[in-house]
């Protein structure tokens, strides 16, 4: 029985719910950590953490900032925020690096993402979490905003049912329907979609 979830897992449905069930529930290693952009995403992170700490946004409005906090939720989810941004309007919002290049979209997993870390914020701090930030490392740091809506702090939490009942009750569930993933996809030589 899984108690709670990371953000990693939640992409990992979003990607496919099916890598859900490879990696949980048959307990089959995608073996993310040897992966390229993972072991540059983690020196990214490194290095932000240690090259200027006290960088505050105060473009966006930022009068105070944590980095690398550690939250959970009642509802099953933990996880470790990168920014969290107090802003001058009494709200909070999460601020995310990515080793990416911005192509003028947000992903749905980078915007669930910040979802997810907006609900550990909320549910941490009892502060507004209405906006959420991505850096994007390989377009020159460039910042983007985005509001974040009730609807998806709901749909978060559908998706954690989701994933819950995945891992706890071992069901199969469908495969995504984007065909082009199953091309990069780690399981796509035992995934019969």
């Amino acid at each position: 029985m899984t108690s709670s979830l990371t953000t990693s897992q939640m992409i990992e449905y979003l990607f496919c719910p099916r890598f859900t069930y490879f990696e949980y529930v048959l307990d089959i290693s995608q073996k993310e950590g040897n992966r390229f952009k993972v072991q540059k995403g983690r020196t990214i992170h490194e290095k932000i953490r240690t090259s200027n700490p006290e960088y505050l946004r105060k473009k966006v409005g930022a009068i105070k900032k944590e980095s690398d906090v550690f939250l959970s939720s009642d509802i099953g989810i933990h996880g470790k925020v990168d920014e969290i941004l107090f802003m001058d309007d009494g709200t909070a919002s999460p601020l995310d690096y990515k080793f990416a290049e911005y192509k003028d979209r947000i992903f749905e997993t980078y915007y669930f993402q910040l979802i997810f870390y907006g609900k550990l914020i909320l549910d941490n701090y009892h502060m507004s979490v209405n906006k959420g930030y991505i850096v994007y490392k390989k377009s020159k740091n460039k910042l983007i905003e985005i509001e974040l809506k009730k609807k998806d702090f709901i749909q978060l939490e559908a998706i954690i049912k989701n994933i819950k009942r995945i891992i706890n009750m071992g069901n199969y569930p469908q495969s995504t329907k984007y065909r082009k993933r199953c091309m990069d996809c780690c399981y796509k030589n035992i995934c019969e979609s």
